[in-house]
């Protein structure tokens, strides 16, 4: 009965999600906290940054879908938030905010092979990511640029 009740909560926030012009990355349920403890964690759909505002949006329109569906009637706890920043850049915005930054990119070269590059973000144009290697800039043609992603510094 309770994996039920679970599904069927997924199942409304999901379709609470997009109907408002979000998606749910991760929802979990926490049944063993008193009270109950639901958590949501939501994107817009077409990408972008989610507000403080969109998390309070979101936050009262799934809270009263919960409520009027009457799936339990013990006390619980929403919690609506983004995913956060994730650690693979992949918007133009992403790769303006980083510049500088420690990355790994990971490519290919003429054979196929993949490799890693490591260095501190320079640019990206439409042809090219350039990155800071060493004091060097390096020049990778973005048709061989499999991913880049914010590396430690060490």
């Amino acid at each position: 009965m309770l994996n039920q009740v679970l599904k069927d909560l997924e199942q409304i926030a999901s379709r609470e999600a997009v109907s408002e012009g979000f998606e749910i990355v991760v929802f979990q349920v926490r049944t063993n906290t008193q009270p109950m403890n639901i958590q949501a964690q939501i994107r817009l759909q077409g990408g972008g940054d989610v507000s403080l505002d969109d998390c309070a949006r979101f936050s009262k329109v799934l809270g009263d879908s919960i409520d009027n569906s009457h799936l339990f009637d013990i006390s619980h706890v929403l919690e609506i938030s983004s995913p956060g920043l994730n650690d693979i850049l992949t918007t133009d915005k992403e790769f303006e905010t980083f510049k500088g930054f420690p990355i790994d990119v990971l490519k290919k070269n003429k054979t196929n092979s993949q490799i890693i590059e490591s260095g501190l973000l320079h640019t990206r144009s439409k042809e090219y990511l350039l990155i800071n290697s060493k004091g060097r800039i390096s020049k990778i043609p973005r048709e061989q640029v499999i991913q880049v992603r914010l590396a430690c510094p060490t």
